[in-house]
């Protein structure tokens, strides 16, 4: 589950992460009052205004219908207001976002970290994610921060480093002193990046997170180490750990058919293809997609029914397909195990007949408990429906409707 950077931030403070301070408004009024409050705080001698989307590259991005950036900075409170109202209700396209861009519903004031002092700030890139190839967790950093990341990989690799942690250790503080060096830290800031490393591990850890990016991490002018962005992805599979984390989520970024599915409890994903895909298992959604390829097709979506493939949930399943328009046809490939395919196979029929306008062609393969009394029932409720037994014999029946 993504959630907006100043959730993140909230979450990283709560583990002991020194992160950029603000707050979040809706309205550019409201971005008035909480500058206000803002300004008694921390007297930040200019506010950060920024956008709030579930994607990156804001600051080279542009709101479509005014011009501004995502990310830009205010002198004063006239400013504030003047500068939230040119983001606000706009679309932000960025390097992340489709070319319609995505609508800003809220902003983050943030204090300025970049003021002057005995040194000029730093900026480095850090982030911490599961590396799968050894089965642990792994930090991602450069001193080079600030940037997109993916051209420093690619033009300067040996700018990038990475530190495997060893989950039943932990971080360990030679790792963390290894980090500071790699970063040309030295004094106050080598003794604060230790502190920060191990929060923000702890933070990855103790939240079940997916991915932390924190770009930049600044030190300071006076040798603070702080978060000033905070990318965080949480693992969904975690959440039940965490119910306070579900009150972030925030669906207008997400796709609504994607949305409307996990309402459902159904396990769905938009694709870019033209065969919409039912199945129960993800292992055989998977299947599934091969043998569209295969098939000379593209899978149009993943969806996965779970283990009670009853009469509404493939009904669902089917209205949610089909309110994809690049759906040309659709495969159901159930294995009946718990289920019994004769059941699955009733469900189909009824959703056929109560859905009523399902004008693309439609392959059923139903394998397993009850399979053939399953294919009996397909073949003689009269509808249009092709039935298959076989994997390679549903793949040629895609095939031949798409062709």
């Amino acid at each position: 589950m993504n959630i907006h950077e100043y959730q993140g931030k909230s979450i990283l403070q709560n583990f002991g992460v020194t992160v950029q301070r603000g707050y979040v408004a809706h309205s550019p009024e409201g971005a008035v009052e909480v500058a206000k409050k803002l300004k008694e705080e921390t007297n930040t001698p200019v506010f950060v205004v920024k956008a709030q989307i579930h994607a990156g590259g804001r600051g080279k991005g542009t709101v479509t219908e005014t011009g501004s950036r995502g990310v830009v900075i205010a002198k004063d409170l006239d400013a504030v207001k003047e500068k939230s109202a040119a983001i606000l209700g706009g679309h932000l396209v960025t390097l992340q976002t489709k070319a319609e861009g995505k609508l800003v519903s809220k902003v983050f004031i943030a204090e300025d970290m970049y003021y002057p002092g005995a040194s000029e700030p730093k900026e480095y890139y850090m982030s911490v994610l599961l590396d799968r190839a050894s089965g642990k967790n792994v930090i991602v950093y450069s001193p080079d921060g600030g940037m997109n990341i993916e051209d420093v990989a690619h033009n300067t690799p040996e700018r990038i480093f990475k530190e495997t942690i060893d989950p039943l250790t932990g971080v360990n503080d030679f790792q963390c002193r290894r980090i500071g060096f790699n970063l040309g830290l030295e004094g106050q800031g080598f003794k604060e990046i230790q502190k920060f490393v191990k929060a923000l591990y702890a933070a990855y850890v103790g939240c079940d997170a997916a991915m932390f990016e924190i770009n930049p991490v600044l030190k300071t002018s006076d040798d603070r180490i702080v978060a000033v962005d905070a990318k965080v992805t949480l693992d969904g599979n975690g959440l039940i750990r965490h119910k306070d984390y579900l009150e972030m989520r925030d669906t207008s970024e997400e796709d609504p058919i994607e949305v409307e599915a996990s309402n459902a409890d159904l396990n769905y994903v938009k694709l870019d293809g033209n065969v919409g895909c039912m199945v129960n298992g993800a292992g055989l959604a998977m299947a599934t997609m091969d043998i569209i390829k295969l098939s000379g097709g593209d899978p149009a979506n993943f969806l996965d029914v779970g283990g009670t493939a009853d009469a509404k949930r493939v009904e669902t399943a089917f209205r949610i397909i089909l309110k994809d328009p690049s759906v040309k046809a659709i495969l159901v490939n159930i294995f009946g195990g718990i289920v019994r395919c004769d059941r699955v196979a009733q469900g189909i029929v009824d959703a056929y007949k109560n859905i009523g306008d399902i004008n693309v062609p439609l392959i059923v393969r139903l394998q397993g408990t009850n399979a053939e009394e399953a294919k009996k029932l397909i073949d003689s409720s009269g509808l249009a429906v092709h039935s298959a037994i076989t994997l390679q014999e549903a793949a040629d029946k895609v095939k031949a409707v798409l062709s």
